[in-house]
């Protein structure tokens, strides 16, 4: 139940009793609920009709709904519900029983609820767009331009001239390039193929790669060739095909 139908239905707050579990609401954020409150709810028309004590969790979040009811209310009515028709079909002690919907109304709340989504997605962007720092380039070796980092600019000048020193002074764990860290120990980081080696493995027909491609690989390959990160094996067949990242 939504807080401003718990609110309409002018219920005493002391009714909630405490839930701290939080759960996802339809767009997707964590809520937690305002409490839990039991209230009396009967459905159908007298006197085809049903009453039963069902528990609602009570949160504060925007929607074009007044409530929800949830598949285990559903099935302790034993409802028959069909969306295509917006009709509810349940036994009651003097026959079946329906709920008819309106399809303009459910139209409209259907509606509200995509266009409360993308305005709830573009606040979420925006937000995130303003809590990003614009960053500075600072250079830490002077004359080399390749050899920069970047620090925030919402830093006061004594915190920002004591970071940028303290960079300066630690140039020794920035690695530029794959030179600046040869030989790395195996026992730090390796990388292996999780393969069975009683299976056969699949070769993949070769693939031809666009000339600059190809150099890029080539490049690439040079400078893992160079710092001793890969070595150069000879297998009596060829198995896979080189995999650009085109992502960074």
């Amino acid at each position: 139940m939504y807080l401003p139908a718990f609110q309409q239905l002018k219920l005493d707050p002391g009714r909630l009793c405490p839930f701290d579990s939080p759960f996802v609401s339809l767009s997707g954020d964590r809520v937690y609920p305002k409490g839990i409150v039991t209230l009396k709810v009967t459905i159908g028309t007298y006197p085809k009709q049903q009453t039963r004590q069902l528990d609602f969790l009570v949160v504060d979040c925007p929607s074009s709904y007044n409530v929800i009811i949830g598949r285990p209310t559903l099935n302790r009515w034993k409802a028959v519900t069909s969306i295509y028709c917006l009709k509810v079909k349940f036994p009651t002690e003097d026959g079946v029983s329906e709920v008819k919907g309106d399809q303009v109304l459910a139209r409209e709340c259907y509606q509200a609820v995509l266009a409360a989504k993308e305005n709830h997605a573009w606040t979420i962007e925006k937000e995130k767009e303003d809590k990003v720092e614009a960053l500075e380039a600072v250079k830490l070796v002077e004359g080399e331009t390749a050899k920069t980092t970047r620090i925030g600019t919402t830093l006061s000048p004594e915190m920002r001239t004591k970071l940028i020193q303290f960079l300066k002074e630690n140039l020794d764990v920035f690695a530029w390039s794959h030179e600046d860290m040869p030989d790395i120990s195996r026992q730090v980081i390796q990388h292996k193929l999780n393969v069975d080696p009683e299976k056969k493995p699949i070769q993949q027909r070769r693939r031809v790669f666009a000339p600059e491609r190809s150099q890029a690989i080539t490049d690439e390959v040079n400078k893992l060739l160079q710092a001793n990160f890969i070595r150069e094996v000879y297998y009596p067949e060829w198995l896979a095909n080189v995999v650009l990242d085109t992502t960074r």
